[in-house]
């Protein structure tokens, strides 16, 4: 059984494939790190993964779809710190308000949200056995992954090693830290500072590093290859690339077999970003706006090129949904197809051609039939 014709550009590869897996796909969502609410940018990730898990089901494959929870890093611990709280006490607050944003647009259920913290004992073996097979080493009281010993470093993302480096500083890979042989070295397992986490390891106290986190994860709860892997664009490097280069390295398999990729959603002019402070939330667009109409507004867009959002994103959600309801709902025939069900099926397939599957059901909404049942494939109930 193979992905019934669902077609996805795989990051890896530069260009569009079918998806290969059998009667149960393993999906992995790269989580939230929850130091503050998710916006939609994160939330156009989920999305994607939802619509495509929704495909998968109705052509009759199980789909586990894994989001982990970056419950321990250097944001959240950073953030906890501002505030003068726990860090588990902040997670649990955001985690919470996560999920009942996730619930209100009606995603499908995680398969599994594990927490990094879950996963300690995991952690420390993963990077025992990095250390073991001889790509790792000890240095300053860390444990880093010496990326020279991975001769496909770099080929998930296809980045330049210039470009790698620039990345790797702008996501607190510290590419200047003395202890490294190599600027892309990265950490596995690091020293805590004194009001920081602490556990014990064979290298001394200390807490994991932000990659060895997912992999030990995904490894533990969906086995040595994944069908799909992904999050936003951002995560391509470093995080992406290190997760792989430090799974294959230890099993000798290959991590993921389609690599999946969402772009990063815009507001005036620039990426949303907490650092920023430039976000939307979903918290604050259900407080007047119905979550089916938030689900159009994002689906609106495709999953892959950056996008900006705007003030007509949500009228124009509502609108369509309005037009969609005007048209009333008929039972098919007993083995009859839908015309627009169809259709969205064909977009879907298409590397999760949502916008063009929004617009097949306006011209069936146009033609006075009912958008139904391809809503429903959607997520959305008319």
């Amino acid at each position: 059984m193979d992905g019934g014709g669902v077609r996805l550009y795989d990051t890896a590869r530069r260009a569009v494939f079918p998806l290969e897996a059998g009667p149960v796909v393993t999906l992995y969502s790269c989580g939230i790190t929850p130091y503050d609410s998710a916006h939609l940018g994160h939330t156009q990730v989920y999305l994607t993964f939802d619509i495509l898990q929704r495909r998968l089901r109705d052509l009759g494959h199980e789909t586990r779809c894994v989001r982990n929870v970056t419950d321990v890093d250097d944001d959240i611990l950073r953030k906890a710190r501002e505030l003068g709280v726990h860090y588990l006490d902040l997670a649990a607050e955001e985690i919470a308000r996560f999920d009942a944003d996730m619930a209100a647009l009606g995603l499908i259920p995680a398969f599994s949200e594990p927490r990094a913290t879950s996963a300690i004992a995991e952690i420390l073996t993963l990077i025992g056995s990095v250390l073991d097979s001889g790509h790792a080493y000890q240095a300053g009281g860390s444990v880093y992954f010496d990326v020279t010993t991975f001769e496909r470093f770099g080929s998930l993302s296809h980045f330049d090693p210039p470009t790698m480096l620039a990345a790797a500083a702008e996501h607190g890979g510290n590419p200047d830290d003395p202890n490294k042989r190599h600027p892309l070295d990265f950490v596995l397992w690091q020293p805590s500072l004194p009001d920081e986490p602490s556990w014990e390891s064979r290298w001394g106290p200390g807490r994991p590093g932000w990659h060895i986190e997912c992999s030990a994860l995904a490894l533990r709860e969906l086995g040595e290859t994944l069908d799909v892997h992904g999050g936003g664009r951002d995560l391509v490097f470093p995080h992406h690339e290190c997760e792989r280069a430090q799974s294959e390295s230890v099993t000798g398999r290959p991590f993921v077999r389609h690599w999946l990729h969402i772009g990063l959603v815009g507001l005036d002019g620039t990426k949303m970003s907490k650092s920023l402070g430039n976000l939307v939330f979903v918290g604050d667009l259900v407080k007047e706006w119905e979550p089916a109409a938030i689900r159009l507004a994002l689906l609106d867009h495709h999953y892959r090129p950056d996008w900006e959002w705007t003030d007509e994103d949500m009228p124009r959600a509502a609108a369509r949904m309005a037009a969609w309801r005007a048209v009333p709902p008929v039972t098919p025939e007993p083995g009859s197809d839908d015309p627009g069900l169809d259709l969205v099926r064909s977009h879907l397939d298409d590397d999760l051609d949502t916008p063009g599957a929004l617009a097949a059901l306006d011209a069936e909404v146009a033609a006075g039939r009912s958008a139904g049942a391809g809503a429903a494939l959607l997520g959305v109930t008319l």
